[in-house]
């Protein structure tokens, strides 16, 4: 009987191979089927490090804050703040009722003709399986230093009209959005027909523009002040009027400063008042998609004789109206005239004129507008009438509050010692990972090019054997 000749060599060869085999699999799995935990443990190790302490610099006192005044500023700066009040209630969205919808009753299908089978009992409810409630969305963090700013209106009466000037307050709410205390100050600016009547810790650089002293924040804190401004008695002849207000922010051991602005809109009541003519306008609205649902204006002949009506409306800069209607022509870009025909003694008519605005505008909101309203007899005087309208707009409450310049790609602000993904420690990880991986498929490949060769060999060897020994 002819034997085999299975050398210890190759036997040998055999036992090793099957190991490594295994040891190369276990290795690519492994590495492979958890790519990110080179990843992962490097940036847990960055979150839970200490933050770096901002370095001092020679000749501040320990625990002193750098100074935070605007080089850019072209006035002084008073040294005290405005004084504070309770800011309004923040307005809510409505809550959810809880009542049940009503149920709507499914037509009833007609009666078949023929009777179904009976059963014992009725059919088994159908099986719902339970629902597992969602965790709940991660809330991002604030970030390290934020402040946002609105304003009210500044809205006239008919007092108005009967004095030389009037004397009112503008309130202005300011928030610090940041999750360290800050520095925050108070910027204006009046529009031509407004001066400031002295508000304490303000003080005016030119050109309608205020500055004011600084504010010591607590995070999360909210807070309102007043300013008090003075109308003149003609300010209406200038008519539609828009003012600005616009906060900044400085956080110890931050550079630089973060900002928000809004505007803020001058509303006359109709007037001057003159017998026979009534004015009215409603307000304009943007939504957030950037779309209006237009101007809405009533002309009345509250007189005893026909006259021939005209509507102008003069809109701020950025605000036009697209398409005039049929009897509105383009004066200029920010006025428009609508002549509305004969109007009978005691009679109204009502127009609607589409309106559009610019992002820019629409960021700037809320604004004013103006109403011009005339009636023109065949005999007497003309009479003329005029109010403003407040222009709002979804996308100026929808603007983030401006923040710190961060690394390109991110949407906020990382928190004092967390290195962004891209720097060298994140290439590193990766490219670790990478090596890894080659290198466990690399492995793979060899264990089994070793597997498949020793498999040829043992099934090659008692053929090749058996040959010999026939010979």
């Amino acid at each position: 009987m002819a034997r085999v000749d299975v050398r210890p060599g190759r036997r040998a060869r055999d036992r090793r191979a099957v190991p490594l085999l295994a040891i190369g699999l276990a290795v690519g799995l492994t590495v492979t089927a958890v790519p990110g935990w080179a990843a992962a443990a490097p940036a847990a190790a960055w979150v839970a490090s200490p933050a770096t302490e901002p370095v001092e610099e020679p000749g501040e006192e320990p625990g002193e804050d750098p100074p935070t005044a605007d080089p850019t500023d072209p006035g002084p700066v008073p040294t005290e703040a405005p004084s504070t009040t309770a800011p309004p209630p923040e307005t809510t969205p409505p809550a959810a009722t809880t009542a049940p919808a009503p149920t709507t009753a499914a037509p009833q299908q007609p009666a078949p003709t023929t009777a179904a089978p009976t059963t014992g009992g009725p059919p088994p409810a159908p099986s719902v399986p339970p629902v597992r409630p969602s965790a709940p969305a991660a809330t991002p963090p604030a970030p390290l230093a934020g402040v946002s700013v609105t304003t009210d209106d500044v809205t006239l009466t008919a007092a108005y009209w009967n004095a030389p000037n009037t004397v009112t307050t503008l309130r202005v709410t300011v928030t610090n959005t940041g999750a360290t205390p800050a520095r925050i100050r108070l910027a204006y600016t009046l529009p031509a027909g407004l001066t400031d009547t002295g508000t304490e810790g303000c003080a005016p650089v030119g050109g309608g523009e205020h500055h004011c002293g600084e504010w010591s924040s607590a995070p999360g804190a909210r807070f309102s002040t007043l300013l008090r401004v003075r109308v003149d008695g003609d300010a209406w002849k200038r008519m539609p009027l828009n003012g600005s207000v616009r906060v900044t922010a400085t956080a110890p051991g931050m550079p630089g400063t973060v900002g928000d602005d809004e505007g803020f809109a001058v509303l006359f009541p109709p007037g001057p008042p003159v017998p026979g003519i009534r004015l009215d306008a409603d307000a304009v609205s943007f939504d957030i998609s950037g779309g209006s649902s237009g101007l809405d204006v009533r002309l009345a002949n509250t007189g005893r004789v026909d006259a021939e009506g005209r509507v102008d409306v003069v809109l701020p800069a950025g605000v036009t109206v697209p398409t005039p209607p049929a009897g509105c022509t383009t004066v200029d870009p920010t006025r428009t005239r609508c002549h509305l025909g004969t109007l009978a003694a005691g009679r109204s008519v009502q127009l609607r004129l589409p309106v559009s605005a610019t992002p820019e505008a629409q960021r700037q909101a809320p604004l004013a507008g103006a109403v011009l309203g005339q009636l023109d007899p065949r005999s007497g005087r003309a009479r003329q009438v005029q109010m403003s309208f407040r222009i709002t707009a979804a996308a100026a409450l929808a603007t983030p509050v401006a923040s710190p310049p961060a690394p390109t790609g991110s949407q906020g602000v990382l928190a004092a010692g967390v290195p962004a993904v891209g720097d060298d420690a994140g290439g590193s990880v990766r490219r670790t990972a990478i090596l890894l991986i080659a290198i466990s498929a690399l492995l793979v490949v060899l264990a089994l090019a070793l597997a498949t060769t020793s498999l040829r060999r043992r099934m090659a060897a008692p053929a090749g054997a058996s040959t010999a020994a026939t010979e």
